[in-house]
This record gives structure tokens, sequence and C-alpha cells, in this order.
């Protein structure tokens, strides 16, 4: 389920949803969107070092009018400097309980909540690794899109899949070059992902997260906030996520119906 709130307060309800989502899930992910005008302080706050980085390309599947988005289906492949392809299906949002014992046990498939300030989604995600090099030929139309992923990733697709909608006939949104850096700042025990995704209008999106077992997501979002807090990050900014920032851009580009 998905929750947003003004205040960046969840409401009673809403921390219960949230609690009963993460007892379900496998991980737990926490979130920030830094706005693009405080990003060069975050950078230097967080000692980031833009040289550690690796750069991606990201290209999502869906119809020119995003009918896969709307059934809440996320098809993506991407390329990544120096490391294999890979590729996902992901439902969102999701009931952790009402997956299947079958899916669940895969071991390239996992539930997750990602939390951000001011709203929550649960998601399940299929992953695969295609071939060295098939992403970049597939996006190409040198191969089939539906070899970039395996027969367990489609037929997952299949089952939440909008009837009608092939695979192989989806539209490619992309590349959006993304710049990816895991470390550990200075006075932070844990990994820090930072992500800043180019886009082709030339707005981008600076965010933030750290992954942690469902047990610890209350403890280790509190160490997190008091983090950044600390070094000056706005944890109260207006939150734009990758993913639909992406969609919508392609979809207005290829003039998909509203």
């Amino acid at each position: 389920m998905t929750s947003s709130t003004e205040s960046r307060e969840f409401t009673d309800e809403q921390l219960r949803e949230l609690i009963k989502l993460i007892g379900g899930a496998d991980t737990v992910e926490l979130k920030l969107t830094v706005p693009d005008a405080d990003r060069n302080s975050a950078v230097s706050a967080l000692g980031m070092d833009p040289l550690d980085a690796y750069m991606r390309q990201v290209f999502f599947f869906d119809t020119p009018d995003l009918a896969l988005d709307r059934a809440g289906l996320v098809t993506r492949a991407r390329r990544s400097q120096g490391r294999q392809d890979d590729s996902v299906v992901k439902l969102r949002p999701v009931e952790p309980a009402t997956l299947s014992d079958g899916v669940r046990s895969h071991k390239l498939f996992g539930v997750e909540v990602d939390a951000m300030p001011g709203g929550f989604v649960c998601s399940a995600s299929f992953k695969g690794n295609p071939k060295d090099g098939r992403v970049k030929e597939a996006v190409a139309g040198e191969h089939r899109l539906s070899k970039l992923f395996s027969k367990h990733q489609r037929a997952f697709w299949s089952d939440h899949a909008p009837e009608g909608i092939e695979l192989d006939r989806l539209a490619v949104l992309g590349p959006i070059n993304v710049l990816k850096l895991k470390y550990r700042p200075e006075g932070y025990e844990r990994k820090l992902v930072a992500e800043l995704w180019f886009y082709p209008d030339g707005s981008r999106i600076l965010e933030l997260s750290t992954k942690c077992r469902p047990g610890e997501a209350f403890d280790v979002a509190a160490r997190t906030r008091a983090y950044l807090s600390e070094r000056g990050i706005d944890l109260s900014g207006e939150q734009r996520t990758k993913t639909r920032t992406a969609l919508e851009y392609f979809k207005e580009q290829l003039g998909g119906a509203t």
C-alpha cells in the first residue's frame, strides 16, 4: 500500500499499516530525495566523492500511455559500468500475505518496503541477470525484450500485466543516466547509497538510501534521520521518486493519453 502526507508525519492508521507491511517484508529501504538547490551542499556535508561512483543506464518498458504503470507493474533493465546487466519485474503496491509461497521462495524474488518522509510503499520484485551486452542489444532492437527476463520473471509479469499487452511490443523508455555511489560516510555506522539521476530534460534527482532488516527499521530510521539532520540535510523537502519522474517524462515525450 502507498501512503503520503503533507505534514511528513504518519497518522496512527498509517503507522499500523506500515508496521503490518514491514512484518511481511524481507527488507526495508529508507529513502530521501534532496532538493536540487541543496544538492551541492549535501554532497559536501556527506563527504561524497564523485570519482568513487559508477555509471548506470536505466531503461523502463511500458506502453506509451503507461498501462503497466497504472496496473502497478514496473518493467526495467539496467546496464552498469563494470558490472553485470540486470532486469526486474516489480509489482507495487502489494500485500505480502497475498503472494504465493512458491513465488516467495525463489532466491531472486523479494518483498521490500520503501519508506520516505511522508510516504511508504510495499513492492514485490523478481530480479534477473541477462547475458552481458543483452540489454544494449535489446533496446537497439537486435533482440526481443522478453530475452531480458527469465521464465520466472515472464510468468510473474504475465500474471499481473493487463490483458492484451505483450512484453515484446512495449516501448523502450530510456535511457536515464545515473551515477551511483555506495559508501560509509564518516560518523554513520551503515552504508549509504547516493544516486544522482540525470533526466533528458536536464532535471536531476539526488536520492539517498540505506537498506535494513525489517526488525531494525524504526531504529535505523531514527538514527539516519538524526545523522542527516546534524549535517544540515533538509528532511522536509518535496519527495520526488525516480521511477515516477522518469515514466511521466517519457509519457509526455511519446504523447501517451492521460
